[in-house]
């Protein structure tokens, strides 16, 4: 289904998915590099913080031991990435492109009082714009009340000489216009209450629907993507039609320089099959072909070799409340060969999770093909992947690819390690019951996580198949195709993160590392992660959708047995898991009958499960939350600066690229802003 966006969740001491130090590359079959640590005590991790967010830096461990080639390659690859950064800010929102410039115009030259509340407000606003990609928040989806007055706006628009519509100054600051990104309430109308960018402002969800009942072939074998590459308009004359986004179509200024960039990589790349992959993205960028980008995904799952791997173009659908439509979207990478050599047994035995799998004999895959695992280190992220990151990444989407030629799944071992390294810690020993909670999730907290992480990518989202002549999920399940999803892939991890099998192979020592992860899932899925809602709020994301869902249903399943029991101390709530084995079993249960509504497609049954457990709030539990992890001073959400890199050339070649560490958050943003204005 969709490709992941795991963003990470500080949710124990150490921050949920974090690692170990991060490593060079080590003596391997097939490669022979020198071990080396990278020495983080003096750098600065967090750069800064402000309203919800943190803003973090990150190193790229091994960088200094490539080729100087290798890092022309991966240089190339970056400069496309950013090429394309203004795209995902148009997909966003249709005025969010003219209100960064007008922002960014003020930032940069206005001279007036800069210790005012107003302008305070001012910076703080832009910050949280520029975070975004866009006027709503990346989570919540909800649009941002400026702490400043229309009036005050106004003032810093004529000392500065900038200029900005009416309709856009009405988006800024009308609460009603536009209120959020992505509507995901089945009570409205998902179109048309959603102002992302990817629908005509006047198209109806029934007319989006009848589109591609039209033009979906459900008996097809090899489907397209439909929808994936475009923007759905509606013409003067009432007809619908999309406009592609290619080099001749719409956002075509960016995709040259993106193409541009690409070509410089092709004739730097580490072998043949990743140049042939590149040529066939180049070609897919070209002419807008959804067949041509079936075949770019092929070959690029089966480019395994080689140090540097890339995710490009229009992937992930989680913006689109139809899910139809791909935000841009690109993330750099080179291997971490120590921890990707460690975690090589979960592709090679991946076979067996599916044939002992819970789930129903006939949704079982006879042969998971090809899913490969790698933990990377990230060295440039742009589009919808940064600031705010993934963490894991499994792709491609397309069902029937991953069925016949696999999958490639990646950890980002050095955004964890950042995000990590820049926290306070805290919340697992504000929100655990016991002592024994707490030394359990400290002692095997880090290495639980990081499994769960890859279990979820490698071995969760190969599982399963669809029953033949049923439609994709984001047919059949609609707006509730990635909750389930996310919800499947989980509970496939946590299955198997308490089954002996991890023990014997060699994984973990022993079931104490699969009970930290029951501890810190229940307990995040049902208190932790709602500190990033404001009151009175349900829950829109996918990924919190998916946590509570299914921590919700395990606990009011298992109440007859007192699985998960609800405790108070010193007027404290807390959730405690009181029988393991029993809470497997469950997890096995919700596991097999979301793959049942996945593989038969049952919107009614899908739909039922995300409403009754996934989107409301308890109001006084969520009170609690916020008012326990105020008293933390951590913000919820973080995101990163990139590396600058920087080619080092003589005679015209380049012969080194340099990592660059000491850009501040503003100063990026402007940058970005003026080197990649391509639309």
């Amino acid at each position: 289904m969709n490709w992941i966006k795991y963003t990470v969740l500080a949710t124990t001491a150490t921050i949920a998915f974090s690692c170990g130090a991060p490593t060079e590359k080590k003596e391997t079959k097939d490669k022979k590099a020198e071990t080396v640590k990278q020495d983080t005590s003096d750098f600065e991790y967090l750069a800064e913080q402000f309203a919800d967010l943190r803003i973090i830096r990150y190193q790229i461990p091994g960088w200094d031991k490539l080729s100087a080639q290798q890092k022309e390659y991966a240089y190339y690859l970056t400069q496309a990435g950013y090429a394309g950064r203004d795209i995902i800010w148009d997909q966003n929102y249709r005025h969010n492109l003219e209100i960064r410039d007008v922002l960014e115009g003020i930032v940069k030259n206005y001279n007036g009082d800069k210790e005012s509340e107003d302008w305070k407000n001012f910076m703080t606003y832009t910050k949280r714009v520029w975070f975004s990609n866009g006027i709503h928040h990346h989570y919540s989806m909800k649009k941002f009340v400026p702490k400043f007055s229309r009036e005050y706006f106004e003032q810093l628009m004529k000392i500065t000489g900038a200029e900005l519509p009416e309709e856009a100054l009405k988006a800024m600051f009308d609460p009603s216009k536009d209120a959020k990104k992505v509507n995901l309430d089945p009570e409205k109308d998902l179109v048309a209450a959603s102002a992302v960018n990817f629908y005509d402002p006047d198209l109806t969800e029934k007319e989006v629907e009848n589109y591609y009942k039209q033009k979906i072939d459900k008996s097809a074998k090899k489907p397209v993507s439909y929808g994936l590459n475009s923007k759905l308009v509606k013409t003067e004359d009432g007809k619908i039609e999309e406009r592609v986004w290619k080099i001749d179509g719409m956002y075509g200024s960016a995709i040259k320089e993106i193409v541009h960039w690409l070509e410089k990589a092709v004739k730097v790349a580490e072998n043949q099959k990743q140049a042939d992959a590149l040529k066939l993205l180049i070609e897919y960028y070209k002419t807008g072909d959804l067949k041509k980008w079936d075949e770019y995904n092929i070959a690029w799952v089966n480019a395994t070799e080689g140090d540097i791997d890339y995710i490009n173009s229009f992937i992930e659908v989680y913006n689109d409340p139809m899910g139809y439509r791909g935000s841009y979207e690109t993330i750099v990478q080179v291997k971490d060969f120590e921890a990707s050599e460690r975690m090589k047994t979960l592709s090679d035995n991946v076979q067996w999770f599916e044939d002992n799998s819970p789930i129903m004999d006939e949704h079982k895959k006879e042969n998971v093909t090809g899913v490969t695992y790698k933990v990377v280190n990230v060295a440039g992220e742009s589009g919808d992947a940064s600031p705010s990151t993934p963490i894991g990444v499994n792709l491609p989407n397309s069902n029937w690819i991953r069925a016949t030629h696999g999958s490639k799944s990646v950890s980002l071992g050095n955004i964890v390690e950042a995000y990590d390294k820049s926290s306070k810690g805290g919340y697992l020993k504000e929100f655990a019951y016991s002592q024994e909670e707490i030394d359990r999730g400290l002692k095997y907290g880090n290495l639980s996580d990081k499994l769960h992480t890859a279990l979820h990518e490698v071995v969760g989202h190969a599982s399963g198949k669809l029953n033949e002549g049923v439609g994709t999920p984001k047919e059949t399940l609609k707006n509730y195709a990635s909750t389930l999803e996310e919800a499947r892939a989980d509970l496939v991890a946590l299955y198997y993160l308490y089954d002996k099998k991890m023990v014997d192979l060699g994984l973990m020592d022993n079931l104490e590392v699969g009970k930290a992860q029951y501890d810190a899932y229940i307990r995040n899925g049902l208190m932790v992660q709602l500190r990033r809602l404001e009151p009175g709020d349900n829950i829109e994301e996918a990924h919190m959708r998916n946590r509570q869902l299914v921590a919700l249903w395990a606990y009011e399943k298992g109440k007859k047995d007192n699985v998960i029991e609800k405790k108070t101390k010193d007027g404290n709530t807390y959730f405690v898991v009181n029988d393991y084995k029993k809470l497997q079993e469950l997890f096995g249960q919700l596991m097999r009958e979301i793959q049942r509504i996945k593989s038969e497609g049952d919107y009614e049954a899908g739909r039922a499960l995300v409403e009754n457990y996934g989107v409301k709030v308890d109001k006084e539990i969520h009170e609690e939350v916020l008012s326990r992890s105020e008293e933390l001073g951590i913000a919820p959400y973080g995101g990163f600066i990139n590396p600058r890199l920087m080619p080092v050339e003589e005679n015209g070649k380049i012969v080194d690229v340099e990592a660059k560490y000491g850009e501040s958050f503003t100063e990026q943003m402007l940058r970005y802003s003026s080197d990649y204005d391509n639309l």
